[in-house]
């Protein structure tokens, strides 16, 4: 008896990876901003001890400057303790732990700790804050406030203008070969002071805000990459699967063919003749199972391009049985409507803003295509609440830190929205060409839906030059003629 073995996976399991969307994603891979914790452990030890070998270099040769050229009597045994405290924690640091040895929060703060009251030990043995260096104090504080949590940042900025402060009132005095103790008035003594208090207040402050935004938008950036990505991992599988539907057609017809051939030359073999079926039966099944997963479309000339509806309707497809109404409406001659170019970009970008709507909206979501020679335009709107309006003007920034209250959680359950969603879909969409502005209906002049009962909530609109994105007529049409034939 012949035995035919034949895969049995059903499509579902492509369908729900294809169909998942941004905010699903997000979700899975409980994506969040790196806090400072994990930052701060991405230091390595190596680099602290090579500035810490820079600074001792300066140290060395800054004392010895004062005392040979400048005649200055100075606290040479203490001062050299100080130094040699640094080179022993160097040396400690490089034969007990490995190369790549990388420190946690804690270790960090502890280093540039160490760093600062080394450094503050040197100034009170050299006049403290006449000695022109008192201004190194804001090193530590500034490496502090670009690489570790606001926690450290204000216990070192807390410490360092603690020391400051007491240097000025208690320090070894700076004297020449001839006794004469070098001073500068108390008047300047005060006004360096206070200049270290509010440059350490200060740098500190802007550090940490500064660096706060570039490590969101790094992360975010990332997020965007890997979103980008995934669709377009997403589209060439679905492009392999729909070409192996295709090419296996032949073969498998063939197949079929054979085996009803057998089946009927079988009637007296009957052991034989359900083998026979069984081999049409599992032919049919391969056939059924490549034509479904085959929906998501190959990469051929032709599945390049689609009409601008048809690209809206894939996009929103994720969302259409979520209970809300999306209704699509062409503005402008749908026998002119514009072929454009099924970008992952643009797919992706704009099933965000859908979705964005879809968990806000109360009941409704429209999505408005227009044209002409030179534009081409899509607003998408809900009857929600609308955007937030102290919010209007940050809309598409990442990681936004306002949190949810309960009552919008019981409107949007399951989510903890960052602003990430809109930042992905304005970068993506802005990568293809397009400019996106975010408003409210009753902002909105021009309201395209009059027979809303609810109104009009958020409204998105997004254009782009239609050279841009235009899959016939635009700067990277689509090549016309057949396609070519997949190597075997």
């Amino acid at each position: 008896m012949l035995t035919l073995i034949l895969p049995t996976c059903s499509p579902n399991v492509f369908y729900e990876v294809c169909n998942s969307t941004s905010g699903d994603l997000l979700a899975d891979l409980n994506l969040r901003p790196a806090s400072g914790d994990t930052r701060a452990n991405w230091i390595r030890l190596r680099s602290l001890i090579l500035l810490r070998w820079f600074a001792i270099a300066g140290q060395l040769i800054a004392i010895t400057v004062a005392q040979q050229f400048y005649g200055l009597r100075l606290e040479l045994g203490l001062c050299y303790l100080a130094i040699g405290a640094s080179v022993i924690a160097n040396l400690v640091a490089i034969f007990v732990f490995p190369e790549n040895k990388r420190l946690t929060e804690t270790q960090n703060m502890l280093t540039v700790l160490f760093d600062l009251l080394q450094l503050s030990f040197l100034l009170y043995l050299t006049g403290g804050l006449h000695n022109p260096f008192a201004l190194l104090m804001l090193g530590p504080v500034t490496i502090s406030a670009a690489v570790l949590t606001l926690r450290s940042t204000v216990v070192l900025g807390g410490t360092a203008i603690l020391l400051v402060s007491l240097l000025t009132q208690f320090h070894y005095p700076l004297r020449t070969e001839q006794g004469f103790i070098l001073a500068i008035p108390d008047l300047f003594v005060f006004g360096n002071w206070i200049a270290l208090i509010i440059a350490i207040v200060f740098i500190s402050a802007y550090s940490v805000r500064v660096t706060s935004e570039i490590n969101s938008m790094s992360d975010a950036l990332s997020a965007t990459q890997m979103a980008l990505a995934r669709e377009q991992k997403l589209t060439d599988l679905g492009g392999v699967v729909a070409a192996a539907a295709h090419e296996l057609g032949t073969p498998l017809a063939t197949i079929k063919l054979a085996s009803g051939e057998l089946f009927e030359e079988l009637a007296d073999r009957r052991d034989l003749q359900e083998d026979a079926a069984l081999i049409r039966e599992q032919a049919d099944r391969c056939r059924d199972i490549l034509r479904d997963m085959g929906r998501a479309g190959k990469d051929d000339l032709h599945l390049r391009q689609a009409p601008l509806r048809a690209v809206l309707e894939e996009a929103a497809e994720p969302h259409m049985d979520r209970g809300k109404e999306i209704t699509f409406q062409l503005v402008g001659p749908e026998i002119l409507q514009p072929s454009i170019l099924r970008k992952p970009e643009i797919i992706h970008g704009v099933r965000n803003l859908v979705q964005n709507a879809v968990d806000f909206a109360r009941q409704d979501v429209w999505v408005e295509a227009s044209w002409d020679e030179e534009t081409i335009s899509l607003r998408i709107m809900d009857d929600g609440r609308g955007f937030p309006p102290h919010l209007i003007g940050r809309i598409g920034d990442p990681f936004m830190k306002r949190r949810k209250s309960s009552s919008e959680r019981g409107r949007r359950p399951g989510y903890e929205g960052m602003g990430l969603g809109l930042f992905i879909a304005k970068t993506l969409l802005e990568r293809s060409g397009a400019e996106l502005s975010f408003a409210n209906g009753r902002e909105d002049t021009s309201k395209p839906i009059s027979d809303s009962t609810n109104g009009i909530g958020a409204v998105v609109e997004v254009k782009w030059v239609r050279r841009e994105v235009d899959a016939v007529f635009g700067n990277t049409p689509v090549p016309k003629g057949e396609n070519k034939r997949i190597p075997v």
